[in-house]
């Protein structure tokens, strides 16, 4: 992988690098797209990382279809993929512990229902990023916090790399694009609908409903379906992602929320400049 990206480097390419577990889709496609068009070489990973499930049953469960996401590597024209196993990214006798202060962000929404998660997401993305040495990140909209978090220790550390956030990719009727909805059963798949459909609404009342007001309505729409259940729901600052009393003069606002379609967990958030 080295001397590949270390000759590609020397002959002045650039490299944009988007990582992944895998069950790729239609979202991940846009990264590559988008790094294609704005760099040379565009790398890829697939990698599911145990240091972020906090949940034993759900990393064991998560898809892995290797055959398929390789036909669609080839049709997207990325150029390498890094398909590494555990003990190359995490070698035994090695603590590869990401020693910044992320503040809130690992106080808040994702960092409450799922331990630990955040703190494996900066372990293995600085472990990416020391590998593929990348001119450029590319990351989705879709796991915002999670995008936060990386921007956070890029900035402490001073990795030398241009982080961008691509577009969330949605299905016709709205729902995020992610590897757990191939999870899903038909009626779940039906009920998932309601998320998206509660985060638009939300985004267009944002300036007309009091905040607390607008965030119950939204939470009790969703849990309207009994296949749903609502983890949290959480209109906040998009820099900071502290909780919004009231929108007021805010130039930029994220609705975020975490939903339980039976055992599958979706999250799924919009930004409001």
């Amino acid at each position: 992988m080295r001397p590949y990206l270390l000759q590609a480097k020397a002959a002045g390419k650039k490299i944009g690098f988007a990582p992944t577990m895998g069950a790729l889709h239609e979202g991940h496609l846009s990264l590559f797209k988008k790094a294609l068009a704005e760099n040379d070489v565009c790398v890829t990973s697939i990698f599911v990382n145990p240091a972020q499930f906090n949940d034993k049953q759900d990393l064991e469960r998560y898809p892995r279809t290797f055959e398929r996401d390789l036909e669609k590597l080839v049709a997207s024209g990325c150029h390498v993929l890094f398909y590494p196993e555990v003990k190359e990214i995490y070698p035994a006798g090695m603590d590869f512990f990401v020693n910044v202060d992320f503040g809130w962000l690992l106080q808040t929404m994702e960092a409450l229902f799922r331990k630990g998660h955040f703190e494996g997401v900066a372990k293995v993305v600085n472990r990416l990023l020391g590998i593929v040495q990348p001119h450029a990140l590319y990351m989705g909209q879709k796991d915002y916090q999670q995008f936060l978090v990386v921007k956070r220790m890029i900035e402490a550390l001073h990795l030398p790399v241009n982080l961008v956030m691509c577009p969330t990719v949605r299905e016709n009727d709205r729902l995020a694009m992610s590897s757990r909805n191939m999870l899903l059963s038909k009626e779940e798949r039906e009920a998932a609908a309601l998320i998206p459909a509660t985060l638009f609404y939300a985004q267009e009342k944002i300036r007309l409903i009091p905040v607390d007001i607008l965030k119950r309505q939204c939470v009790e729409q969703i849990n309207s379906n009994p296949l749903l259940k609502t983890e949290y729901f959480e209109i906040a600052d998009a820099e900071s992602l502290m909780p919004l009393k009231d929108t007021g003069e805010k130039n930029k606002i994220v609705i975020c929320t975490a939903v339980k379609a039976g055992s599958v967990r979706l999250i799924d958030n919009v930004l409001i400049s």
